[in-house]
C-alpha cells in the first residue's frame, strides 16, 4: 500500500492495530516504565527518552500478545511470561562499548599501577558494567602484556544484561570490533576466523580463561564476589541519579581492597558521590 493509499482509508476502514504497531505510549503509562526501570536497574530515564522506550519495547507486544502499553507492562509485573522482564531489561539498557574505549586508562593501568602490585597474590580486576565484554577483554590484554602469563591474575565481568553477557562469554566478534585493537596486540591474543567463521576473530582461549561474567544488579546488594585491587565503573553511572551513584559506589568500594583504585569514565567524576576515595588524576581514584 503507497503512502498515498494509507492516508485515504477511512477510520472505520482501518487495519487492526498490529499491523501499524501499538499507538504511542501514554504520560501515564510512560511514568510507571521510568518508576519501574528506576526501582529495578537505578536508571533515570529522562523524559525525552519516551520515543526510545516506545522504539525498544514496541516489537514485544505482539509477540506477548497484547495490544498496549499498559497491558505489556501488567503483564511484566505479572510473571505470567517468564522470562519476559528480563528480556524487557535487555533491550532498555544501553550497552555500548569498543575495545581500548578511552586508551589512555588502559596506558595509565599498565605504566602506573600495575607496576605497584609485586605479584605475591593474585591480582583481580573488576569491570562493573562489562557489557558485551569489550572491556574485560581489553583489560586482560593489557595484563597479559604488562604482567605476563605466568603471574596470578583474573578479570571479572558483570552486567545486568544475560543478552550482552551470553556474547561476552563467547569472545568471538564480528571483524569491525577489532578496529581500536593496535595491530601487535591483535595479532598476540586474536584468531582469525576462517570458513563459516570468517569476518569474525574469536579471543585466543588463554587469555578467555581468564575472565569470567555473571550477572550483577548494581542497584541491589551484590553477591559475594569476593575483594579486587582495581574496579572500572565506567559509562554506566551517568545513567543514574546522585541518590542511586552513591548507593552503588558505596557497594563497589566494599568490595574494593584497601588502597584499591576506581576508574570512572572521562566524562564522570565521584565529587558529591562518595568521600572515601582519593583523587589521582581525572577519572580515576584511590581507596582512602
Amino acid at each position: 500500500m503507497s503512502g498515498s493509499e494509507v492516508m485515504n482509508v477511512m477510520p472505520a476502514q482501518r487495519a487492526p492495530q498490529s499491523e501499524f504497531g501499538p499507538k504511542p505510549i501514554s504520560e501515564t503509562e510512560f511514568r510507571r516504565f521510568q518508576r519501574w526501570l528506576h526501582e529495578v536497574a537505578g536508571i533515570s530515564l529522562a523524559d525525552h527518552k519516551k520515543t526510545l522506550l516506545m522504539g525498544r519495547l514496541s516489537k514485544r507486544l505482539a509477540p506477548c500478545g497484547v495490544r498496549g502499553w499498559g497491558d505489556y507492562f501488567d503483564l511484566l509485573m505479572s510473571g505470567t511470561r517468564p522470562g519476559e522482564l528480563q528480556v524487557a531489561i535487555d533491550l532498555l539498557t544501553t550497552n555500548e562499548t569498543y575495545f581500548f574505549r578511552e586508551p589512555a586508562h588502559f596506558t595509565f593501568l599498565a605504566e602506573q599501577v600495575l607496576p605497584r602490585y609485586p605479584g605475591t597474590e593474585p591480582l583481580r580486576v573488576w569491570s562493573a558494567a562489562s557489557s558485551s565484554g569489550e572491556e574485560c577483554y581489553t583489560l586482560a590484554m593489557v595484563l597479559a602484556d604488562t604482567l605476563g602469563m605466568g603471574r596470578r591474575w583474573e578479570v571479572f565481568g558483570s552486567d545486568l544484561s544475560t543478552r550482552v553477557l551470553e556474547t561476552a562469554r563467547r569472545g568471538q566478534y564480528p571483524m569491525p570490533r577489532a578496529e581500536k585493537i593496535p595491530l601487535d596486540v591483535l595479532k598476540r591474543h586474536c584468531l582469525k576466523g576462517t570458513g563459516p567463521q570468517s569476518g569474525t576473530f574469536l579471543i585466543d582461549r588463554p587469555l578467555r580463561e581468564r575472565v569470567s561474567f555473571a550477572q550483577i544488579n548494581l542497584n541491589e546488594p551484590l553477591p559475594d564476589i569476593g575483594q579486587f585491587d582495581i574496579v572500572f565503573v565506567r559509562n554506566v553511572m551517568i545513567y543514574f541519579d546522585l541518590q542511586t551513584k552513591q548507593q552503588v559506589m558505596n557497594r563497589i568500594l566494599a568490595k574494593l581492597k584497601p588502597r584499591g583504585f576506581v576508574f570512572v569514565s572521562h566524562s564522570e567524576n565521584l565529587h558529591g558521590v562518595t568521600d572515601r576515595v582519593d583523587i589521582v588524576k581525572p577519572s580515576i581514584y584511590r581507596l582512602r
